[in-house]
């Protein structure tokens, strides 16, 4: 059976493509409101990198069985995914913006991590790909983000501390 397999990319993909707009959106609010957007040069990477590891699953995913408990820790990953959009609102984008005199969020998920989007994405990376039976691809693309993420996160924590926001 083909059709759960390719059910799941096409959500995944559906939902990376939204996610996309939403971002466009966002951060032409947030650039008109006076933000400013921060550590460009390494955005091209991550979208690379976003769209290899959804490439590479439709290329190597359809008609493989979705295992069960993979499959659930996705879902609960897509919940948190949910809690993060609607605890930004309109702060939420794929680049590094920072809008000068707004406070540094920290309700929702924020309360707990400084940076759960990361986080779930991390686990999505991983997660999906063994959920479609896939490991050695979870563990290639979740090495891959790692070092990414590490270049992001420095560079968004740079640009909070240089807008006197984590202080």
């Amino acid at each position: 059976m083909m059709w759960p397999s390719i059910a799941l990319l096409t959500f995944v993909t559906l939902q990376r493509l939204g996610e996309l707009m939403l971002a466009r959106r966002n951060t032409a609010a947030l650039l008109a409101k006076g933000g400013r957007e921060v550590a460009q040069e390494h955005y091209p990477v991550i979208v690379a990198l976003h769209a290899a590891w959804i490439i590479g699953l439709w290329l190597l995913a359809p008609g493989r069985p979705v295992q069960p408990f993979w499959f659930l820790v996705f879902i609960g990953l897509q919940a948190m995914r949910l809690w993060v959009l609607a605890t930004l609102k309109g702060r939420w984008t794929t680049r590094i913006i920072i809008l000068p005199g707004a406070p540094l969020i920290r309700s929702g998920p924020y309360r707990f991590l400084r940076h759960p989007n990361y986080a779930i994405v991390a686990g999505e990376i991983a997660v999906l790909p063994l959920a479609l039976g896939l490991p050695v691809f979870a563990i290639v693309f979740s090495l891959f983000n790692a070092a990414t993420l590490h270049i992001r996160v420095k560079a968004e924590n740079a640009a909070l501390e240089s807008a006197m926001i984590l202080k």
